[in-house]
């Protein structure tokens, strides 16, 4: 894993960018990583953003909860509610 200052972090993004599917690239401020930059293989722009959105991972939590505590509807009873068929 690669890893930089921000303070030493001068170039272009662009650069830094180059070798991410090798290794991601940390950044670090005062020695502590603060950021990564990471390639990003089969997503589009509207998953990433969801991934790191924390209202929408608290929704996925909340439902997750919800199934495990309650259970949750098969995938052939969903095509029955929806007159969808099998």
């Amino acid at each position: 894993m690669k890893t930089i200052e921000i303070k030493e972090a001068a170039g272009p993004l662009a650069g830094y960018a180059q070798g991410l599917e090798e290794e991601p690239l940390i950044l670090m401020l005062d020695g502590k990583p603060v950021a990564a930059l990471v390639a990003i293989e089969n997503a589009d722009t509207e998953s990433v953003s969801l991934s790191s959105n924390p209202q929408f991972l608290a929704l996925i939590e909340r439902s997750r909860s919800r199934r495990k505590e309650q259970g949750g509807i098969s995938s052939s009873e969903m095509r029955h509610r929806l007159d969808i068929g099998s």
